[in-house]
């Protein structure tokens, strides 16, 4: 079963956008109607008050004018034309039922205090209703109850909450759909300028926004960036001509003296020391001119060929396994057939050959190299791994720089452009680099894109 591809980072970023801005909106919303809601419902029970505030005065009136008789008579005839919403009941000091529309004393309900006032009118339950009602003992220790069903209130205060539900999941889908597609808008702009940083970081310095800049704050970010660009391409272009002229204008008059040595006699040891100084001086002057021909390349797809990787590891394990033995190094080549890849077999051989030289020269009798190749889903993966002594602390993020050297190594031949040219074909190729920790020695990998994707 094919495993579901994990949501790239801009969605990520684009989704949690939108939900801040549907749940905030929500939020705000759900408190404005809450408010709202607790308005309604003290207003809904003010007017149940105030209704049972009306009863019982119209009952204290009449009580004034006849005392228990007028009382009975009136609730006696509200019970005949009783409409379920409200509870009225008369006792005498026995206990017995003198008029009323129930048949017994809500056992939730306790008498309090005497005459005819809606104060301290108390909430119960009864028959399976709600009801605001007021107990009182009259005068010769009448009981008598005046209550009013709150099942209407609590009808329309159930159908506000649905309503409010239902408002809630509106706003929360209207608020996730406008923040969706504000944050789309939001994230496509700064997908856009991270674009065109990763196009950057991969070699292309000449890169740029295509399209017009909108006259907003990423506008002007775009604006910043463009212009940090061109003072970059342009050092950096300042640093290449200087480097190539430094090598071609040197490497001529090397040649030429190297050749006008041959007409000394008689000091044939201090011409071949000179010779091989210049020797060196040239094949420094050669990197570097390898290292700016590879970084103009990059971006750039002409001149590259399928390239059968396997094969040309294969070849170069081979060629480097006597080198190896002979320092008494163990060279142990993983190669998977059949990897093609488009690229520069020169520049890359050129790549293996320096990336080998470097373990076989820094590795000591004893210890091994591994020369592994093998498909990892959309690349192909080329590690080179030893257990020499790896790479020092104080070099190993600048190990990738021109002339970048450890102290520790200044006694080994070598000028620091091995691991530049590395990083330049790689780059060059597409190829991503990765220099993963290892308990002991150096491991470096290289992921190529594989041919046809």
């Amino acid at each position: 079963m094919r495993a579901p591809q994990a949501r790239p980072p801009q969605a990520r970023a684009t989704f949690r956008l939108a939900a801040v801005v549907a749940l905030t909106v929500t939020f705000l919303s759900l408190l404005g109607m809450g408010l709202q809601y607790r308005l309604v419902e003290n207003r809904l029970m003010q007017a149940q008050t105030a209704l049972l505030a009306a009863d019982l005065d119209g009952f204290g009136a009449l009580y004034d004018q006849r005392r228990i008789i007028a009382l009975r008579q009136a609730i006696d005839y509200r019970a005949a034309a009783a409409t379920g919403d409200e509870l009225l009941l008369l006792q005498d000091r026995g206990g017995t039922i003198l008029a009323g529309t129930h048949p017994d004393w809500p056992e939730s309900l306790p008498v309090l205090g005497d005459g005819f006032s809606a104060d301290a009118a108390q909430v119960f339950d009864e028959a399976g209703q709600r009801w605001l009602g007021v107990a009182r003992i009259l005068p010769g220790g009448f009981p008598l109850l005046v209550a009013r069903s709150l099942s209407a209130m609590e009808a329309t205060l159930a159908a506000l909450r649905r309503a409010i539900l239902g408002l809630t999941a509106g706003m929360l889908a209207a608020g996730g759909v406008v923040g969706w597609v504000a944050a789309r808008k939001i994230m496509g702009r700064i997908t856009r300028i991270n674009a065109l940083a990763d196009r950057v970081a991969a070699g292309a310095l000449d890169a740029r926004l295509p399209g017009p800049r909108a006259a907003d704050e990423f506008g002007l970010l775009e604006t910043h960036v463009h212009a940090m660009l061109d003072r970059i391409e342009a050092l950096n272009r300042a640093t290449h001509r200087l480097s190539d002229s430094i090598a071609h204008e040197l490497r001529t008059p090397l040649n030429r003296m190297a050749q006008k040595l041959s007409r000394l006699q008689g000091q044939d040891d201090l011409v071949t020391d000179l010779r091989e100084e210049m020797r060196k001086a040239t094949r420094v002057f050669d990197a570097l001119l390898d290292i700016s021909r590879a970084e103009a390349d990059q971006g750039f797809g002409g001149g590259l060929m399928p390239v059968d990787l396997s094969t040309l590891c294969a070849e170069m394990a081979e060629l480097y396994e006597a080198l190896a033995e002979d320092k008494g190094l163990t060279l142990l080549p993983e190669i998977a057939g059949g990897q093609q890849i488009l690229g520069d077999r020169t520049l890359i051989g050129q790549m293996l050959a320096n990336l080998l030289d470097n373990s076989v020269k820094y590795c000591a009798s004893g210890d091994s190299i591994h020369l592994v190749l093998h498909p990892t889903g959309g690349t192909v993966k080329l590690i080179i791994r030893d257990t020499g002594p790896g790479l020092p602390e104080d070099v190993k993020f600048e190990a990738f720089e021109r002339f970048t050297r450890a102290e520790r190594d200044r006694a080994h031949p070598g000028h620091g452009l091995g691991l530049a040219l590395v990083r330049a074909i790689a780059t060059r190729h597409g190829a991503r680099l990765s220099t993963p920790d290892v308990e002991k020695g150096f491991e470096l990998q290289i992921d190529w894109p594989k041919l046809g994707l």
